[in-house]
C-alpha cells in the first residue's frame, strides 16, 4: 500500500498525543478527514476522541468496504470514536449523521476490531448513555431555573417589606398614594426578567415531560420528535437472543442519538422478537434482513413478509437455516405457501434473495414468482427438483442474475440440459457462479464446459468439492484461461491427491473429510495447473483450492 504525502505526515502528527493542543485549535476542516483515518491506522485511541469531538462537519462515514490488506479498525479506537460522540453533544459539535455501515469487522482477527455482535452492544449502549446525560443536562438546567426563580421571588419579598415599612413611616398617605407605589415598585422588582424565568421554567419541563413520556409512546410518536435528535447514528445490527433486550431498549429510546439500521442480521430468536424490531426500526433505511438459525417455519415466514413489505428500501433477503420444512403431510400447506408467494411478491425493491438450507423441493416456482427479477440468488443446499431447475432456466431472472449459487445441489444428466440452457441465457449478465458440491464428474463437466466458456461476463467460478480427476481439472482451466473476464477460480482437489478408499463417486462430505495422501506432492497439482496459465499468457487469473478462504468478492 503507497501512502501519500499527507497521510504520511497525518501519521507523525497524531503519533504524538501531548502536543494535540497545540495543533487541535488551528487544523483546517479539510485535514480532519486524513488525520483521523491515521489515528485509526496508527491505533491512536486518544487521537482519534479528539478529532470526532471537534468534528467540523455535518456527517461522518466510517467503515464501509475495505480495500485488500487493509485491517479493520481498533476496538479501542471504535471504543474512544463512540465516547467522543456522546461528549461531542454538549460541545456545540457540527456533526449530525454518523454512518457506521460496514465498520465491524471480525472477532478476533489482526489488530483486535470489533465485530458485528460487539459493536451492536456499544452502539446501544451509547444512545442509552446519551440519553441519559441528556436527562441529566435536563436536570441541572432545571434545578438552575429553579434557584434563580426562587432568587426573584426573595428579592421580590424584601423590596415588599421595604416597601410597606416606607409607607408605615408615611403619616398622610392615601390608597391612590398607595396603588402608586405598588406600580413604582413592580417597575423596581425587573418584571420583564422574572416573567422571562417563569417562561423558561415552564418550557423546560414541558420538554422534560415530553421527553419521558416519549419512553413508553409509539414509534410513530418518536419519529415525530426528530426535532429533538441532534445525532442520527446508522449502522449494521447484529441482534441475537442476548443481545434483543438491549436493542430493542435502544431503538425504542428517544434522545439526542437517533439509532437507524442499514442491514439487519438477526440469530436464533423468535418470530415474535423479530417482529418487535421491524416495528421499531425506521422504514426509510433498512437495505436487507438476514435471517439465520431461528425456528421460523412456513407460517411465521408469511407472518414477517407484511411487515418487509413496509421498508420500501429492501432490496435484500437472507434465510439461513430457518426451518422452512414444507411437506405434503403438513395440514394448510398450500394456504401457507400462498400468503408466502403473495408475501415475497409485495416487495417491490428486492434484488437479492437467499435462502440456505430450506426443505423446499419443487417450489421455486412459487419462491421466484416475483415481479421485478432478481440480480443475486442464492439457493445452496436447497434440494432443488429438475423441476425447479428447469422452471430458472426459463424465468425472467435468468437474463439478468449477476450471481447464482447451487452449491450442494445434485447435479445430473436430467438436470444438465437446464443448467446449459439458463448459462446461454445469463451469458451476459453472470458474474459469479457457484456449483461447489454439486456432484460433477469429469463427464458431465465435459458437457458443461461449452456453456461455461459462453458467459464472457463471468469474473470467479467455484467448483471446489466436486469428484475431478487431474485430466478433468487441466481441461477446466485450459477452459478458464479462454475467458477473458475470468479472474478467480476455486477448484477441487483431484482424486488422485486423496488417500485410497475413496469411492468411486464420492459425495462432497466425503471429499470434505477425506484426508488427502500425505506421499502426494499437493504442490504438484499446483504447478501443473499454473503451468497452463504460463503458456496462455494470463498472469491476471487466480486459481485456488483453498475454500475456506475463497472471496469471491475481491475480483469485484
Amino acid at each position: 500500500m503507497v501512502f501519500s504525502l499527507v497521510s504520511l505526515c497525518a501519521r507523525g502528527v497524531v503519533s504524538d498525543h501531548s502536543s494535540s493542543p497545540c495543533w487541535l485549535r488551528w487544523v483546517p476542516r479539510e485535514l480532519f478527514r486524513p488525520l483521523l483515518e491515521a489515528a485509526f491506522t496508527s491505533y491512536r485511541p486518544l487521537a482519534v476522541g479528539e478529532l470526532v469531538q471537534r468534528w467540523p462537519e455535518r456527517t461522518l462515514r466510517v467503515g464501509g468496504r475495505r480495500k485488500q490488506g487493509q485491517t479493520a479498525p481498533n476496538r479501542l479506537c471504535i471504543q474512544a470514536l463512540l465516547l467522543a460522540v456522546v461528549r461531542g453533544l454538549s460541545d456545540q459539535c457540527a456533526l449530525q449523521i454518523l454512518d457506521l455501515c460496514g465498520l465491524q469487522g471480525d472477532e478476533g482477527g489482526m489488530g483486535d476490531p470489533m465485530g458485528g455482535w460487539s459493536l451492536t452492544v456499544a452502539l446501544c449502549t451509547m444512545v442509552v448513555q446519551a440519553r441519559a446525560g441528556a436527562q441529566r443536562a435536563l436536570r441541572r438546567e432545571g434545578e438552575r431555573e429553579r434557584k434563580r426563580f426562587s432568587d426573584l421571588e426573595r428579592e421580590k419579598d424584601i423590596k415588599r417589606e421595604r416597601g410597606q415599612w416606607k409607607r408605615g413611616k408615611e403619616p398622610n398617605g392615601d390608597e391612590a398614594s398607595n396603588d402608586r407605589e405598588r406600580v413604582e415598585l413592580m417597575e423596581d422588582l425587573g418584571e420583564e426578567e422574572m416573567i422571562k424565568g417563569v417562561r423558561r421554567r415552564m418550557e423546560i419541563e414541558r420538554k422534560r415531560d415530553s421527553t419521558l413520556a416519549g419512553l413508553a409512546g409509539s414509534k410513530k410518536e418518536n419519529e415525530e420528535r426528530g426535532s429533538d435528535v441532534l445525532v442520527h447514528v446508522r449502522a449494521d445490527l447484529f441482534v441475537n437472543a442476548r443481545s434483543w433486550e438491549r436493542v430493542r431498549v435502544a431503538l425504542s429510546t428517544s434522545g439526542p442519538l437517533k439509532l437507524q439500521c442499514r442491514y439487519l442480521r438477526v440469530e436464533e430468536i423468535s418470530v415474535s422478537s423479530i417482529r418487535t424490531l421491524l416495528d421499531l426500526l425506521p422504514h426509510q433505511g433498512l437495505l436487507g434482513i438476514d435471517v439465520r438459525y431461528s425456528s421460523l417455519g412456513v407460517a411465521g415466514f408469511a407472518e414477517l413478509l407484511p411487515l418487509l413489505s413496509t421498508f420500501p428500501a429492501l432490496n435484500s433477503l437472507r434465510l439461513h437455516y430457518c426451518n422452512l420444512d414444507f411437506r405434503r403431510d403438513h395440514p394448510g400447506h398450500e394456504e401457507a405457501l400462498r400468503d408466502m408467494s403473495q408475501g415475497l411478491a409485495q416487495l417491490q425493491e428486492l434484488r437479492r434473495l437467499s435462502l440456505t438450507a430450506l426443505r423446499l423441493p419443487g417450489q421455486l416456482r412459487v419462491l421466484l414468482s416475483l415481479p421485478q427479477p432478481l440480480e443475486i440468488l442464492e439457493l445452496p443446499y436447497l434440494s432443488l427438483s429438475p423441476a425447479d431447475l428447469a422452471y430458472l432456466s426459463c424465468s425472467h431472472h435468468a437474463s439478468t442474475l449477476q450471481q447464482l449459487d447451487l452449491s450442494e445441489n445434485r447435479l445430473d444428466e436430467n438436470t444438465l440440459p437446464s443448467i446449459r440452457r439458463f448459462l446461454s441465457q445469463a451469458s451476459g449478465s453472470l458474474q459469479h457462479l457457484s456449483l461447489s458440491g454439486c456432484g460433477l464428474t469429469d463427464s458431465l463437466l465435459g458437457l458443461l464446459l461449452p456453456s461455461l466458456g459462453g458467459c464472457w461476463a463471468l469474473k470467479s467460478l467455484a467448483l471446489a468439492l466436486n469428484p475431478l480427476s487431474m485430466s478433468g481439472l487441466t481441461d477446466l482451466v485450459r477452459m478458464a484461461v479462454r475467458m477473458p473476464s475470468l479472474r478467480q477460480l476455486l477448484y477441487p482437489n483431484p482424486l488422485e491427491d486423496y488417500q485410497p478408499g475413496l469411492p468411486d463417486l464420492p459425495s462432497s462430505a466425503q471429499l470434505l473429510d477425506w484426508p488427502l495422501d500425505e506421499t502426494t506432492n499437493i504442490n504438484m497439482t499446483s504447478s501443473q495447473l499454473n503451468r497452463v496459465l504460463i503458456e496462455s499468457g494470463r498472469s491476471d487469473l487466480f486459481l485456488t483450492c483453498d475454500l475456506l478462504n475463497y472471496d469471491k468478492d475481491l475480483v469485484d
